[in-house]
């Protein structure tokens, strides 16, 4: 007597895209409700959740500030999720490109200029990303691996490897015993972009990396094959496009631009590397790319709701005595209401007949 679920022959294009807005709006209510059953009033807490963090200049830059790093991530992912290539390890490749710029930071001669050291910073993070990633891509084409397996047990190499470079070889003598590498120079800093906050031009880099997807994946004959690959791997193999070069192509986009991303938090917001660069913008970026429907203009607004949950739940922490851990209850609850309202795009519930004496109930 239990509803089954059954495809349905077509889907609505329309509700797919609708669906974002859908679990979006769910995850509100879903939140009001939490708030009441902790005691909060649920009007004032949906004012200090989402509204207060952006209520001013600062609190605006704050958001594109932390909007930046998810872009960079998720655009690289969404790369490799078109062609059903899954990385789930960008943290590791975030942390990974993190330590190859800060490397190259803490190794700088007095007199460099943010001419070059900039640039050789991003080289560096993007090769750090890209080479984390490479490990998986390595093992899911030479031995079969499961990438999602790999790229995910890497995350908690490249934590133990951070860990170890800022409480041993690169810690700061004059830092009070604070695991944590010395300041990084003007030199390997992100300029300012408005007077007063720490907004940087680490966010310009992030908006034209997304016009740069979008380029490669909807006017770019190889963005056409991984998407090909993507839909229907048989047809992708019939005209000849390479499953390997498909996996290493979805997984290096993915692993650089982490490490890109890695390379503009320490030179950022951070200026040195401390244990603290673990922040989860990897995970947080799987989301992010979903209710963007893997498509750059999408990512940018996913990427700012997702900085504003952070935001909030900073805002939450310090005015409504709630644990930090609230912004992650409402990152779980939108991931949830999104692959609800996903899968009731593509199936529906069928309900068994119901007999009554010689009639029979078929629901609709």
């Amino acid at each position: 007597m239990w509803p089954r679920l059954e495809r349905r022959a077509v889907t609505s294009p329309t509700m797919r895209y609708l669906a974002p807005l859908i679990a979006v709006s769910l995850t509100i209510v879903g939140g009001l409700v939490i708030f009441g059953l902790l005691g909060k009033n649920p009007g004032e807490a949906f004012k200090v959740f989402f509204l207060n963090p952006v209520s001013d200049l600062y609190g605006l830059s704050e958001l594109l500030l932390k909007a930046t790093p998810l872009m960079l991530i998720a655009v690289g992912l969404a790369v490799g999720y078109r062609a059903n290539v899954w990385n789930i390890g960008a943290e590791g490749q975030f942390i990974v490109g993190a330590l190859f710029a800060s490397g190259v930071a803490l190794h700088l001669p007095e007199s460099a200029s943010r001419v070059w050291a900039l640039p050789a910073m991003v080289l560096a993070g993007a090769v750090g990303g890209g080479l984390w990633a490479a490990i998986p891509a390595f093992l899911r084409t030479r031995f079969r691996t499961n990438e999602i397996l790999v790229s995910l047990m890497l995350v908690y190499i490249a934590q133990f490897i951070a860990s170890w470079l800022v409480y041993g070889p690169w810690k700061d003598p004059q830092g009070f015993n604070f695991p944590q590498t010395r300041l990084f120079p003007d030199a390997a800093l992100w300029p300012i972009l408005v007077t007063g906050t720490r907004l940087n031009a680490a966010f310009l880099m992030a908006l034209a990396t997304l016009l740069g997807a979008y380029v490669f994946l909807q006017h770019s004959f190889r963005g056409f094959q991984m998407q090909v690959a993507g839909q229907a791997e048989q047809a992708a193999r019939y005209a000849g496009f390479s499953a390997g070069r498909t996996v290493w192509a979805g997984l290096l986009a993915g692993g650089t631009l982490a490490g890109v991303a890695g390379m503009s938090e320490v030179a950022g917001p951070m200026g040195q590397l401390t244990t603290q660069i673990s922040t989860n913008y990897g995970f947080a970026a799987i989301i992010v790319a979903f209710v963007g429907r893997l498509h750059p203009l999408g990512i940018f607004f996913a990427s700012l709701l997702m900085a504003l949950l952070y935001l909030g739940g900073e805002q939450a922490q310090q005015y409504l005595n709630l644990p930090a851990s609230i912004s992650n209850v409402f990152q779980g609850m939108l991931l949830f209401f999104l692959l609800a309202a996903d899968l009731f795009i593509a199936y529906r519930l069928r309900w068994p007949a119901l007999s009554f004496g010689r009639r029979t109930w078929m629901p609709r």
